[in-house]
């Protein structure tokens, strides 16, 4: 996701992921797998899976990805979620989100 901030920081915070997605707005699911990220030596992958990323959708923003660094259980597509200890980075001007992991959201 494009993100255009002034006060940058480094590092993740939980503080820099709620500026953006609003824990109070309905989170929706769009992945119905989620991708595997492999680990890469010479530039050829190993097989040794060193993360997760799914895609997901709040009103006002663009589909974000989130990371997960284990394995997830991915509910239907389109349903509520909330993220367990959602934090976010920047990196030249793009925001990136990683998770401990997802609950469906009670309605």
């Amino acid at each position: 996701m494009k993100y255009n901030n002034l006060n940058r920081q480094s590092g993740y915070s939980a503080e820099r992921a709620e500026s953006i997605i609003r824990p109070m707005k309905s989170i929706q699911s769009l992945s119905t797998e989620p991708e595997i990220q492999q680990k890469f030596e010479d530039k050829k992958p190993t097989g040794e899976i060193i993360s997760y990323k799914s895609w997901f959708s709040q009103e006002g923003l663009p589909p974000f990805e989130v990371k997960f660094e284990k394995p997830i259980e991915l509910p239907p597509y389109g349903t509520l979620v909330k993220f367990v200890n959602l934090q976010a980075t920047e990196y030249k001007n793009s925001i990136y989100f990683k998770a401990d992991g997802i609950k469906e959201a009670k309605s």
